[in-house]
């Protein structure tokens, strides 16, 4: 599957679950670094904040990646 059906995929789902939710302003959407850019536009538009760390700076997410990295193993 190509970069841009990946990211087609996450926008429909992003935009599927705020649909169903109806989340509150301020929710909070965490990535991996380089997929961020993909679906920026449609967090803003709902106001959705995305965490992001500092280029080489890994310690700036370091509790949301430990999560993550205990759910991808």
């Amino acid at each position: 599957m190509g970069n841009r059906m990946k990211a087609r995929l996450v926008i429909d789902a992003l935009l599927m679950t705020i649909w169903k939710s109806k989340p509150q302003k301020g929710l909070v959407w965490h990535t991996d670094r380089g997929s961020q850019y993909s679906h920026r536009g449609v967090l803003k538009e709902h106001h959705i904040t995305q965490p992001m760390s500092r280029k080489g700076n890994c310690c700036d997410n370091a509790i949301s990646e430990s999560f993550f990295h205990t759910l991808k193993t």
